[in-house]
């Protein structure tokens, strides 16, 4: 079913390939898409695409710590103005703004792999040790805005 996949953008179908090789930093496809989605929400808007590839079952999400919440967190940090994003029936919503920030964090990557001539490996190691390293000052805390938003407390 259509409702429980989520769509891999065909454009960058070599790139996600390149990232799950032997040598690659990831071991899964759903993996460097979850990277890909968390880049592209630091890094931009959701970019919207046509072309796919196979879709990849959404319960890999669930073999992940915090996959599935990955995705509500994405959604509820871009549609700040309606809650009712995290409804059960607004999960294609939900998976939508996820597949397009991750085609927003693969053009990154793209960008970065063009720009530096280094390996995969590398590119994803500085853009991990790059987070790590700012600031809190400048670091976005997307956790804290959905909080603060809704009026919630964390305990």
């Amino acid at each position: 079913m259509a409702e429980d996949r989520f769509r891999r953008p065909a454009d960058h179908e070599d790139l996600l390939t390149a990232m799950t090789t032997k040598d690659g930093p990831f071991t899964t496809l759903y993996e460097a898409m979850m990277f890909a989605a968390t880049l592209g929400a630091r890094k931009g808007v959701p970019t919207p695409f046509t072309r796919t590839d196979e879709p990849i079952n959404l319960s890999r999400l669930g073999n992940r710590t915090h996959g599935e919440i990955l995705v509500d967190l994405l959604a509820a940090a871009r549609v700040t103005d309606d809650p009712k994003i995290l409804a059960d029936d607004r999960l294609q919503d939900r998976v939508r703004i996820f597949e397009e920030y991750a085609n927003t964090g693969l053009n990154f990557i793209r960008g970065e792999l063009n720009a530096s001539g280094r390996d995969i490996s590398d590119v994803v190691n500085n853009l991990v040790l790059d987070a790590l390293a700012e600031t809190p000052d400048t670091k976005p805390d997307v956790v804290s805005e959905i909080l603060d938003v809704g009026k919630l407390v964390w305990e």
